[in-house]
């Protein structure tokens, strides 16, 4: 499969965007509404008019009409033909093209398979549930065989089981298909788990294109910083492997279990908002859990964050000021911390 390659690239509120997708990744681009995502998906597929240029594989499709560009696109819509079944709505781009009856046939058949709706063979679209609606719209834009698939908010309006179960399964798909992917959304967290890059965009433009790790140990400005949470950063002074999947860090007064694939740990960031902490000793196992002192208290908005010393590291805590509102945390006072494992993430040295 190509790469992609956006050079000089202006439309609407994108300015002058230069960006380049590899061959064979899933590069998901991430910012708030308005940023310009969906902008930029569009520019690739072709469907709307902008300035600059658009490379695909090398080669150059400004003046490529977007059904021979070669994407797959995967609206937020969804756009589901709803007087049509669930095969005919897959079906539909394979016989616009002229395929074979029999080849297109059995493309479909595959496809269902692989998405897990061939059970859902003759059902129509207002039958179905968002999860379900998801698959189909997937499916058929994977039918006529992109050598690119974008796809703009694949998860929204989806409840957090459902959307999770979707991205577990959409990985290895793409993967085993080669497909090179541009995947939007909001969420960072969601980006994380899904991306072999990550490129985030502010009202245009490109603020920084990496790696998740990346994201949190070396933000390229204040807006980076600020998007992922100013992650708290602490030395490694020491570290054991426990057992597959988990290692024991040490820094200074902390001693902290979090999830492991290996290599030698030099620093671990920490997100404040994955910090909980209590006025008094919470229940449960001591498992990632210190005693600190609240060295300053501020509110910012609807949240409030706490400026925490355990030994000689600082860590920043953020939650929402009606749950801080419900403590009784003063500064100079003492403070339970309970750090999760979940959003633990580590550079090796």
């Amino acid at each position: 499969m190509p790469d992609i390659e956006l050079v000089n690239m202006s439309r609407h509120i994108c300015r002058n965007v230069d960006l380049r997708i590899m061959d064979n990744e899933i590069l998901v681009i991430v910012g708030t509404t308005g940023a310009g995502k969906t902008t930029l998906l569009n520019v690739i597929a072709g469907v709307v008019g902008y300035k600059g240029s658009v490379l695909i594989d090398g080669v150059n499709v400004d003046k490529v009409s977007p059904r021979r560009r070669g994407v797959g696109y995967l609206f937020q819509g969804l756009a589901l033909f709803p007087h049509m079944t669930v095969e005919a709505n897959i079906t539909f781009g394979l016989s616009a093209a002229g395929i074979e009856k029999n080849a297109a046939d059995e493309r479909v058949s595959s496809l269902m398979e692989m998405v897990h709706i061939k059970h859902l063979i003759h059902r129509y679209p207002h039958t179905l549930s968002g999860g379900e609606k998801k698959r189909v719209a997937l499916a058929r834009s994977l039918a006529p065989s992109p050598k690119v698939l974008l796809l703009d908010e694949p998860t929204a309006s989806l409840d957090h089981q459902t959307a999770k179960y979707l991205r577990t399964e959409l990985v290895p798909l793409l993967k085993k298909l080669e497909m090179t992917t541009v995947y939007v959304t909001h969420d960072l967290r969601e980006a994380e788990e899904i991306a072999d890059r990550i490129a985030l965009m502010s009202h245009g433009r490109i603020e920084q294109v990496s790696t998740p790790r990346d994201f949190f140990f070396d933000p390229r400005n204040e807006f980076v910083s600020e998007f992922v949470g100013m992650p708290n950063i602490i030395e490694c002074d020491r570290s054991r492997i426990l057992t597959s999947g988990l290692v024991e860090v040490v820094s200074d007064e902390m001693t902290m279990v979090l999830p492991y694939d290996g290599g030698n740990i030099r620093k671990i960031a920490i997100p404040p908002d994955d910090i909980y902490i209590s006025d008094v000793k919470p229940p449960g196992p001591a498992l990632n859990r210190f005693t600190g002192k609240a060295e300053e208290i501020s509110r910012h908005g609807s949240n409030v964050r706490v400026r925490v010393s355990i030994g000689k590291n600082g860590l920043l805590a953020e939650l929402p000021a009606s749950a801080f509102d419900e403590l009784s945390l003063e500064e100079g006072g003492d403070v339970h911390v309970v750090i999760k494992l979940r959003r633990l993430r580590y550079v090796e040295s």
